[in-house]
């Protein structure tokens, strides 16, 4: 296609023809950058053989880019304003299918089935900042058939999903991430990238999914609860957190002696432990947990 959209003139034309508003709520911001979309489908490792998810695909600009390299696309837009400019930017690309719809309301494991027969796919997004965490989250957890996930986020975001023990930026996202997926921190991407520009910088990060979870352990949920616990109030000991929470029906006793046989310290804090070390907690407090 002559007309790539990752040229500013060609995306400016295109909001022009169609009256486009940007919508704050849907966290709206094209890309404008060849170098950075080239980042990005170098980073998620696209070949022919390739079905890729592309969440918000906007006007289209990234989905270009995506359909020239994969066998199918399929990409989910919230906003139906949307729809009949995709509908003329990716006219040239048969093997688009675009979706208009909520990406937590998807079924796509379904998608998997109907485009991919069920093996995984590779997903592609520039996502809206304040719902970054959910989308990731939610296709962690519902075991959806994925390779990896290439995503443009937040740049303090992508910190926090790549950080180890004792940082500042290392909480609850860094460990649920780092179970799942191996983080990877592709470029930073300046707001002058984007039109309208954010006012924050924001990074691609790509996230390839773990075969098996690098720790073992009993009852992952009663580990991600320790976990969220310890982060709530992060600069209180890690025994004073999970006593105070409401999420664990654990003595303070029961925590102390837990904390104990790992061979920690009573002052320690949640922000030193490793993925390990919750593993090892979670277990340790799993036979006095409902």
């Amino acid at each position: 296609m002559e007309h790539k959209l990752s040229n500013p003139k060609e995306t400016i034309q295109v909001i022009q023809k169609y009256q486009f508003a940007f919508q704050k709520k849907f966290g709206q911001n094209f890309l404008i950058d060849p170098h950075v979309l080239d980042k990005i489908i170098a980073a998620a490792q696209i070949s022919d053989s390739d079905c890729v998810l592309e969440i918000g695909p906007g006007i289209g600009t990234l989905t270009q880019y995506l359909a020239e390299k994969a066998r199918q696309v399929v990409a989910v837009e919230i906003d139906s304003n949307l729809i009949p400019i995709l509908g003329e930017t990716l006219k040239d690309y048969p093997n688009v299918t675009v979706i208009n719809e909520d990406i937590l309301k998807v079924d796509i494991e379904g998608l998997a089935g109907t485009y991919n027969q069920g093996r995984p796919i590779k997903v592609v997004a520039n996502l809206p900042y304040y719902i970054t965490t959910p989308i990731i989250m939610s296709l962690f957890e519902q075991q959806v058939p994925v390779d990896n996930i290439t995503v443009m986020v937040q740049k303090e975001v992508a910190d926090r999903m790549q950080a180890g023990p004792g940082s500042k930026d290392y909480g609850a996202l860094s460990l649920a991430v780092q179970y799942y997926a191996s983080p990877y921190i592709v470029a930073n991407v300046p707001p002058n990238c984007f039109i309208p520009r954010p006012n924050v910088g924001s990074a691609v990060i790509r996230l390839t999914r773990h075969k098996e979870p690098p720790v073992k352990v009993k009852d992952a949920k009663l580990m991600f609860r320790l976990i969220r616990a310890s982060f709530n109030q992060r600069r209180k000991t890690l025994q004073n957190s999970l006593n105070n929470s409401p999420e664990l029906s654990c003595t303070k006793e029961q925590i102390g002696e837990a904390i104990r046989s790992l061979g920690l310290g009573a002052t320690i804090r949640g922000e030193a432990l490793t993925l390990e070390q919750f593993a090892a907690l979670a277990d340790c407090l799993a036979e006095h947990t409902g």
